[in-house]
């Protein structure tokens, strides 16, 4: 017999029931003994009685409409049927929900063995290379038939992509010169300090060192390049026009040196056109022949305590040129007439200003309309007298800013970016702007 209906024991402490009594169906007329002990779903009791038995008793639970008086006889209520009919929708949503995880999951394993075997279809691949990819990855090692196919005399810029770029002070990168050039840079400064008879780069007395000099750190690599750059073979024993610059993808680039001078300017001037000499001789130096400026490999820009009077001295020819003050040259006083400003293209070859000085912050992330008048005007007084506008001291970060004042800057004609990222500032076309 089952349990008192008082009991509160669990199901697991109860022994199976002894044969209920069976009405003429074969259905149990008794009330169920899970009920008495307060377990209110069927499904617990189900799993206690031969599998024949609980079909007929899921059966006689069902019944609904004329049978209603005959499960109340049976001790079965509205309650009851609402509990097991709850419990069988649960029973029915479970069911819907693990074929839903199951289509999921399946769809996932369809995908996973998808990319395995592209994987492995490429690993596959990897083994039979193609004649065009075997070829590509054994070019110019040592026993392939490539291994001296794979060079040419004016390899050394390969691939490389002038940019206007200007590498500020160039000389504190871990590479100074070559790290600039292999980027694209057209354009590179060095600090000067004279002292014991000799030019030293740096940017402070304190960070000099004895062994780098304008020489050993620039004017000696520069002629190597060169060199590379124009060399003598056998299908070109001379040369009868001008020289090849540093760039092998433009060999008619121009690279600006641009030498900042820190000392007197009139004590540094000699040192600089006598260590200049090689270049002269062999053409490398742009100049400027009375009339008109002949570009050449390397043009040499003196800014900072540069004498003015000693680069405008020789007015038959001139191979070092100066930084004009840009903002001088946007004057908009109707008495400064253009001939009372000394700076074009016979004497300077850039015309530079601090940014932040003469434009100021872009506080709303954008030029104002007075910051692009007076950016405009010095832009249009600089190209009047042919000469290329460099601003310094922009803003740096955050990169956003920098990269939207970059942009301003070349869609309104600036000829070069000054830059201390290089990978940031060659990384762009810019002639798409």
């Amino acid at each position: 017999m089952p349990p008192s209906a008082g009991s509160t024991a669990s199901l697991d402490d109860a022994s199976v029931p002894s044969e209920p009594l069976l009405d003429d169906d074969g259905l149990s007329t008794e009330t169920p003994w899970w009920y008495e002990r307060g377990i209110q779903s069927p499904l617990c009791y189900l799993r206690w009685i031969p599998l024949r038995r609980r079909f007929a008793q899921l059966a006689l639970w069902l019944r609904s409409g004329d049978e209603k008086g005959d499960l109340e006889q049976s001790g079965f209520n509205d309650r009851r049927r609402l509990t097991l009919s709850t419990t069988l929708c649960f029973c029915r949503r479970s069911r819907r929900v693990r074929l839903l995880l199951f289509i999921i999951l399946g769809g996932l394993t369809m995908l996973g063995l998808v990319q395995l075997i592209s994987l492995l279809s490429g690993v596959f691949v990897s083994f039979f290379p193609s004649y065009i990819d075997r070829n590509v990855d054994l070019w110019g090692k040592t026993g392939d038939p490539s291994e001296y196919l794979a060079h040419w005399p004016t390899d050394q810029t390969a691939d490389i992509r002038p940019v206007a770029c200007h590498s500020h002070n160039d000389y504190w990168r871990q590479v100074p010169l070559y790290s600039s050039i292999k980027a694209g840079c057209i354009s590179v400064e060095a600090d000067v300090w004279l002292f014991d008879n000799d030019l030293y780069v740096g940017h402070t007395k304190s960070s000099l060192a004895i062994n780098r000099t304008l020489t050993s750190l620039y004017l000696d690599p520069l002629l190597t390049l060169l060199a590379k750059q124009n060399p003598v073979t056998r299908f070109q024993p001379g040369y009868d026009g001008p020289p090849h610059g540093i760039f092998d993808t433009k060999p008619f680039q121009t690279l600006v040196l641009l030498v900042d001078f820190k000392t007197n300017g009139h004590d540094i001037w000699p040192y600089l056109t006598s260590q200049l000499s090689p270049f002269r001789e062999k053409g490398y130096l742009t100049y400027f022949n009375g009339t008109t400026v002949i570009e050449r490999p390397i043009t040499v820009v003196a800014t900072g305590n540069a004498p003015f009077d000693l680069v405008v001295a020789n007015s038959t020819h001139r191979d070092i040129f100066f930084d004009a003050p840009l903002a001088e040259l946007a004057a908009s006083d109707s008495s400064v007439t253009h001939a009372s400003i000394p700076y074009d293209f016979r004497n300077s070859y850039y015309a530079s200003v601090s940014f932040h000085k003469s434009i100021g912050f872009p506080w709303r992330f954008q030029l104002s309309e007075k910051q692009l008048y007076i950016l405009r005007a010095q832009i249009k007084g600089a190209h009047d007298r042919g000469l290329k506008v460099r601003y310094w001291d922009s803003p740096a970060w955050p990169y956003s800013l920098r990269n939207q004042i970059w942009t301003e800057l070349v869609r309104e004609g600036v000829d070069i970016l000054n830059v201390d990222d290089l990978k940031s500032a060659t990384g762009k076309d810019w002639t798409r702007i």
